[in-house]
């Protein structure tokens, strides 16, 4: 006999392993199915039982509220004065028209009250061609205990009506005397309805198993269990349900499971209580199987994504069993072969990370360089305006110093004729135009400084002051009275005070330059106006110059591009950068012969 070779006994092995897992794999899948079933059919019993027990409490309280409501209006009726006067042959008529009123608004089916014969002699129906008045209702159980025990309950058909109700009678005594007996019929076809909107089936049975009530109509008047022969032909004599055949409920009872024929078939949960003050008894029926089977097909499916996984990650397992062996000659030249890949990769990347590390200071260091530039750059700027307003300041300057030589002068010659009010005067205008040119270089020298330091509250006045104060002489010579807001009261931004000074005055400077230019003839206008919301502040600087076309507003911020013919293009880069460290925005509005509005946007200072 031939030996398989290895790789033959290898395949065998395998495909046998494979069988086995197949097999143990279906055996699971089976029991849990069955164990799943059932756990689901358990699970949509108790759910439906909970459904059924809430539906009868809420179906009790519907019954027993119509019922408590109707039980006092014969005790009542039965010692209102008009009553007992028609007993005592009053004014019948009156009484019927009281009692239609009382029955229309208190929502019974019929009242009437009956003499002491058990003769209808005034009724709430006494209208109606089925009007009870004249009728004899001796026969009836409720009149019988009424009169013997002074009021009853008796649910019955009604013999002129048809319809079935609940006849709630109280005695009506004269002292010691019997006068008659009052009768409310409740009827429940509202009760039912409201029963139908809890879903199933709900019915009230008496204490003989006859349904009284009950959301299917062809349920009422059938009995729970066969009745005794004497037991029907009593109700059958009395008339109490009519003709009713008094035929069995089409339930059949199997422990907690209600099966149920025809309209009502299949499988249902009941749920029994009793209600009090009365021998009935309130049942509700909920059908269970569409729950059984969604229960138990959740739970199947369930257990059908779990076992794929698990068969997969089983088979898988398998599988990696099956390569392992084949994988383990050559893992070992693998291993070699990493360890010295490893060894060259850890080599490279710890140069690579100590190339990082000297890129990451070289571009520290840049950035600071980068950021002193900014700042050099900004001053510059701020010095190349100094340059330009110079000329102004320099007028300004000599205005006052004139002044100050002819009011020494002046001072010297009251000095002379000892005129020492004439001097005290010369020399208070002296000190005043000092003082005026103290403040004039303050506020420059203010500006030349390097900006710099935390942010803070900076109030807008003092800025577009400090602003106008430099572009003073400027603002004189074009002829330009800019119109400036109140501010009132003050209005603050976070900002560093020169730098949002040197904003507004390449704004201002801008605006001035560019009203220079102007060719309409128009009077040049410079206007300021400020906006204030909840957290921010809009600054606006308007001019009525030749405006921008769309290509230059487009290039309004970009370095080094300018409409002006001695510019470099870096003053609005700069103040948008000065903006933006703020935490702010500065936007360029324009349109070609129309000015240009510029708008600082800032965070409010607290």
């Amino acid at each position: 006999m031939t030996m398989p070779l290895p790789e033959e006994r290898d395949r065998r092995a395998a495909r046998r392993l494979w069988i086995t897992f197949a097999l143990l794999v279906a055996a699971i899948a089976v029991v849990a199915f069955v164990i799943a079933g059932d756990i689901g059919r358990n699970r949509a019993i108790a759910t439906t039982r909970a459904r059924a027990e809430d539906a009868g409490t809420l179906a009790l309280a519907i019954l027993r509220g119509e019922l408590e409501k109707q039980r006092a209006l014969p005790v009542i009726l039965a010692r209102d004065p008009d009553v007992r006067a028609a007993l005592v042959d009053g004014d019948r008529q009156a009484l019927d028209s009281k009692l239609e009123a009382i029955a229309r608004e208190t929502r019974a089916a019929v009242i009437y009250v009956l003499g002491k014969d058990g003769i209808t002699i005034a009724a709430s129906n006494w209208r109606e061609p089925t009007s009870f008045v004249g009728n004899d209702y001796a026969f009836r159980d409720y009149f019988s205990a009424a009169v013997s025990g002074g009021a009853a309950e008796q649910f019955a058909l009604g013999t002129v009506s048809k319809r079935p109700g609940l006849y709630i009678t109280s005695r009506v005594d004269d002292g010691e005397t019997a006068l008659g007996v009052i009768v409310v019929k409740v009827e429940f076809d509202q009760v039912e309805a409201d029963w139908r909107a809890l879903g199933g089936q709900t019915f009230v049975v008496d204490k003989r198993g006859v349904v009284l009530l009950s959301t299917f109509a062809d349920w009422r008047f059938r009995i729970e269990e066969a009745l005794a022969s004497q037991t029907a032909a009593d109700i059958r004599q009395s008339l109490q349900f009519g003709a009713a055949p008094l035929t069995l409920l089409p339930l059949q009872r199997e422990g907690e499971i209600v099966r149920g024929t025809g309209a009502v078939a299949g499988a249902h949960i009941a749920s029994r209580i009793p209600i009090p003050t009365t021998d009935w008894r309130l049942e509700v029926l909920l059908p269970v199987d569409q729950a059984i089977r969604d229960q138990r097909a959740e739970l199947q499916t369930l257990i059908a994504l779990l076992l794929m996984p698990g068969a997969a990650l089983g088979a898988l397992a398998l599988r990696r069993r099956q390569v392992n062996l084949a994988r383990r000659s050559a893992e070992a030249r693998i291993k070699d072969e990493l360890e010295r890949r490893v060894a060259e990769r850890t080599a490279a990347l710890a140069g690579a990370n100590e190339r990082l590390v000297e890129e990451m200071a070289e571009r520290t260091r840049a950035q600071e360089r980068l950021s002193d530039a900014r700042e050099e750059l900004a001053k510059a700027n701020r010095l190349a305006t100094l340059g330009q307003v110079t000329a102004g300041v320099a007028h300004e300057i000599n205005q006052p110093l004139a002044a100050m030589r002819t009011y020494a002068e002046n001072a010297r010659a009251f000095l002379e004729r000892t005129d020492a009010a004439s001097v005290d005067g010369a020399l208070g205008k002296i000190v005043r135009l000092t003082e005026r040119i103290g403040t004039i270089t303050d506020t420059l020298r203010g500006f030349a400084r390097r900006g710099g330091g935390p942010l803070g509250p900076v109030d807008l006045r003092e800025a577009i002051d400090g602003a106008l104060m430099i572009l003073d002489a400027a603002l004189r010579q074009a002829g330009v009275t800019p119109v400036v807001p109140a501010l009132t009261p003050p209005v603050s931004v976070l900002a560093r005070p020169v730098e949002l000074e040197q904003v507004l005055v390449n704004l201002m400077r801008n605006a001035i330059e560019a009203m220079a230019q102007r060719r309409n003839g128009q009077a040049p206008r410079l206007a300021i106006s400020i906006a204030t919301e909840a957290e921010y502040v809009e600054i606006a600087i308007v001019d009525n110059g030749p405006g921008l076309d769309a290509e230059a507003l487009a290039a309004l911020f970009t370095p080094f591009r300018t409409t002006k013919s001695r510019g470099l293009g870096l003053g609005l880069v700069i103040s948008h950068d000065i903006v933006a460290a703020f935490g702010g925005t500065l936007n360029a509005a324009s349109r070609p012969g129309e000015g240009s509005t510029f708008t600082i946007s800032l965070k409010r200072a607290s």
